[in-house]
């Protein structure tokens, strides 16, 4: 699934091409996980301002209106002048001046939602429950240790959860708690005050340094440009079960927490 660092480098891969560009055509391939909310020839001449992310979703501000667009477990976007036929999984197409913008998904868990302002009831509902932004100034190590204090769920849960940080996903969320030192299994209430602050810097690290390397590439993820991430390859912990901790050694552990598998080391990562 295309995780925040996915979602963030594909926006800054076709951001700055499509803004400014007149809506000249909408193509609706099979339903995806949510309608599209209007008629499509309807956002034919509106203009596209800006590509702004929330979470996991990417905002095409228009000048009227705006479009939520969700990459699913398996979407990605490609912007461009010229596209072939669009195939099997080619579900969405918007043509615009500057190019077209094609969603490819295979399984249609994804979606594109047409909604008038962000504060519409469409929208509020896809974004209203997420918590705040890791990389943006206003996550406060304060806020988010009284946060975690309520919760007592397994740590790695709560990340995963979106609502007290949010698009910290699952191999990002593997990664800042093994950078952090802190057991995935660990109950949320139990985190201290300077643990929480390791956790804080370490989701922020491991993010940054995931969309520098554009992002994690594990099977199908590229960007509109169709190029891939790299992040995966200096990977600490995840999907390395049974091969040797790059500090200590140790074997490296898996374990499925709420269906998802979960790494760690328990040398360095004891509690």
């Amino acid at each position: 699934m295309p995780e925040l660092p996915e979602v963030e480098v594909t926006r800054r891969s076709f951001a700055d091409r499509i803004a400014g560009g007149t809506i000249e055509g909408v193509r609706m391939g099979k339903p995806l996980r949510w309608a599209l909310g209007i008629e499509p020839q309807t956002l034919v001449g509106r203009t596209v301002r800006t590509v702004r992310r929330r979470g996991k979703y990417l905002l095409l501000d228009l000048d009227d209106g705006l479009l939520l667009v969700h990459l699913g477990m398996s979407g990605s976007l490609s912007f461009g002048d010229a596209h072939p036929p669009p195939g099997t999984h080619d579900h969405f197409d918007l043509v615009t001046s500057r190019g077209v913008l094609r969603l490819n998904d295979p399984r249609r868990f994804g979606a594109v939602v047409y909604t008038s302002r962000e504060s519409s009831p469409e929208a509020v509902k896809l974004l209203g429950g997420l918590g705040v932004e890791p990389l943006g100034e206003a996550f406060d190590i304060a806020a988010f240790h009284a946060a975690l204090k309520k919760r007592r769920a397994p740590i790695k849960q709560v990340l995963l959860a979106g609502d007290v940080v949010v698009g910290v996903g699952n191999i990002y969320a593997s990664e800042a708690l093994f950078l952090a030192g802190i057991r995935p299994t660990t109950s949320a209430s139990r985190i201290s005050v300077p643990r929480a602050a390791k956790l804080h810097a370490a989701i922020r690290d491991v993010l940054a340094r995931a969309v520098e390397k554009g992002g994690s590439t594990l099977r199908d993820f590229s960007n509109a440009n169709g190029e891939s991430g790299y992040f995966q390859l200096e990977a600490m912990v995840y999907g390395r079960a049974g091969e040797p901790c790059r500090v200590c050694g140790t074997t490296v552990k898996a374990i499925r927490q709420g269906q998802r598998a979960t790494f760690y080391c328990p040398a360095c990562q004891k509690g």
